[in-house]
């Protein structure tokens, strides 16, 4: 399954769920969202059955988001139904981790393989206050519990947000020196109602090398090539990686081979845009297995290049909550 222009597609995130047990101030406007009642959201069987057919068309990595994939009852049993597709090499979930004390061991009893962590800053007062609420230890807990399940390369994802955390990158980046983690900042991206996060001054990728490298030493490159979103670097004796992720600054579009299946049935062809594909109401209406391939890769051919950012064009109709990342 290829787009308009040549490049394959072998990476759908999946969003499970438009709810979560936090509120990012990068993710949900403050005075919250207009959830959908569960009857509008892919059922379990739905969601089983999208996924079968992306894998039949070359599909190989599903990344379950959310919301909060960890908060959709029966995420244990819905893991261990995905897993069993075949096709798949990898699956993975991207979490805030608050629920992973108890759950990280039944997943990856089930089948996933790995998780990414949202960690934008270690102060407990910080994170309340870019969460909203939420505390710090037990993310912490969650991803020790994680790595003890054996769900690694651990990934713990930062995004680095003006006025809130651009001085929380330098403890965050120590964390590689100690642990074998990959520790990756991102920059903030434009959604909708959450636009003025970024309109007050995207902090680069350059200025968090540059405030890193000031503070702890010289980053040694490890991968720039550009395959993967994140250029990777190591600083000297560490464990682990570092790796930035410029979608503002440094675009990856040229590259990107992922799509999106929303929570409610829709097929977003790109993160940073707002055209999607309706695959939810013909799946409830009756459309044969072959009609709906045949729909699927019709939208997925129609991929956009990539984002109007610099034209500030942001994406209108969801905020990040809606889409997963």
């Amino acid at each position: 399954m290829r787009d308009q222009y040549g490049r394959p597609l072998t990476d759908l995130r999946v969003s499970i769920t438009d709810r979560c047990n936090l509120r990012c101030v990068y993710c949900m406007p403050e005075d919250g969202i207009a959830f959908r009642p569960p009857a509008e959201l892919l059922q379990d069987d739905e969601l089983v059955e999208l996924i079968d057919i992306a894998a039949e068309l070359g599909v190989e990595k599903i990344r379950l988001t959310g919301g909060e994939p960890t908060v959709r009852p029966g995420i244990v049993s819905l893991v261990r139904r995905i897993a069993a597709i075949p096709g798949l090499k990898d699956l993975a979930m991207t979490t805030n981790a608050v629920l992973l004390e108890a759950l990280a061991a039944p997943l990856a009893e089930a089948g996933l393989n790995r998780v990414n962590v949202s960690l934008d800053t270690l102060d407990p007062q910080k994170f309340s206050r870019i969460t909203r609420g939420g505390h710090v230890d037990r993310v912490i807990a969650g991803i020790e519990r994680a790595e003890a399940a054996g769900l690694r390369p651990m990934k713990v994802n930062a995004v680095v947000v003006r006025g809130f955390n651009e001085d929380d990158v330098v403890a965050l980046a120590a964390l590689t020196r100690e642990r074998a983690w990959d520790v990756r900042f991102i920059e903030v991206m434009p959604f909708g109602v959450v636009a003025d996060v970024a309109d007050a001054g995207i902090v680069t990728s350059e200025e968090t090398m540059a405030r890193i490298e000031a503070a702890l030493g010289r980053l040694e490159s490890l991968d720039l090539t550009g395959d993967v979103p994140a250029r990777t670097y190591r600083l000297a004796g560490a464990r682990g990686q570092l790796g930035f992720i410029s979608p503002v600054s440094e675009p990856f579009c040229a590259k990107c081979g992922r799509i999106r299946l929303t929570a409610d049935g829709r097929l977003r062809l790109c993160l940073l845009r707002d055209d999607e594909e309706d695959l939810l109401t013909p799946l409830r209406t009756g459309a044969s297995r072959e009609e709906m391939k045949a729909r699927f890769q019709a939208a997925a051919y129609r991929r956009p290049f990539g984002h109007a950012l610099a034209e500030k064009l942001y994406p209108q109709q969801r905020v990040m909550i809606q889409i997963g990342g």
